[in-house]
């Protein structure tokens, strides 16, 4: 099933009132693809507010989904520090963090293939999942298999390269949350070809979670009851 912006129920929404926690390499809050952010938390400083991105990798990530969904309430989770790679104990403490401070969605945009992580990450997805939150994160990229991705009650993502970035293809998985395609694209920059900029299975997590964000806009249940039940119904 493929949905477009412009169909049901994205039409129309901008994820106003939905808070998204973004955990990664930070936020550039001033950069204007961003408009600012609600807060956010540095995991891997003594310096907790220090949640400023110098990568770069999470303001792209960040400005994706704002893209998608500009009402969103964005958390930045600085869970990098000079690369793009963190342990699990980060992981597991930024997930929980998130989830206290009520975001609905957790993007994750990243992954492991050690099985070892399993039980650990799961403990967090299930901590997420009492306290209202859906993590979002890669599920598949070129036959490697990601956790936290692939677990149960995670939104699980796969890029696919072929997918414009205003749609998205929704794969059913009753009774678990459906799997997600969507464009590995990060928002356009102007003036540099799209070869030239970032992608990968990152972003089209992120459109996800733009696309998501728009679904639980003034939603009346849970936002795992609201993605099982439209995607349930819709996908029949």
């Amino acid at each position: 099933m493929r949905l477009t912006l412009a169909d049901p129920p994205f039409v129309g929404r901008t994820g106003r009132g939905v808070t998204v926690a973004v955990l990664d390499s930070g936020v550039h809050a001033d950069h204007p693809h961003i408009g600012g952010v609600h807060g956010g938390i540095s995991v891997v400083s003594d310096n907790e507010t220090d949640y400023v991105d110098r990568i770069g990798h999470g303001t792209a990530v960040a400005a994706a989904i704002r893209e998608k969904s500009p009402g969103v309430n964005l958390l930045a989770v600085r869970i990098f520090e000079r690369q793009l790679a963190t342990g699990v104990d980060v992981l597991d403490r930024a997930i929980r963090w998130a989830a206290d401070q009520g975001a609905q969605l957790i993007n994750l945009s990243l992954g492991t293939a050690n099985p070892a992580h399993a039980t650990r990450l799961s403990d967090a997805i299930e901590y997420a999942s009492s306290r209202g939150s859906i993590v979002v994160s890669a599920r598949e990229s070129n036959g490697v298999v990601w956790l936290p991705g692939s677990l149960l009650g995670v939104a699980g993502v796969a890029a696919d390269w072929a997918c414009d970035r205003d749609s998205i293809e929704v794969v059913p998985r009753s009774p678990d949350l459906p799997t997600f395609h969507a464009s590995a694209y990060p928002r356009p920059i102007p003036g540099l070809p799209r070869e030239r900029n970032l992608s990968g299975v990152s972003f089209a997590v992120a459109n996800t979670t733009g696309f998501l964000a728009r679904l639980l806009e003034g939603a009346d249940a849970s936002p795992v009851e609201t993605i099982q039940r439209y995607f349930s119904v819709t996908g029949r």
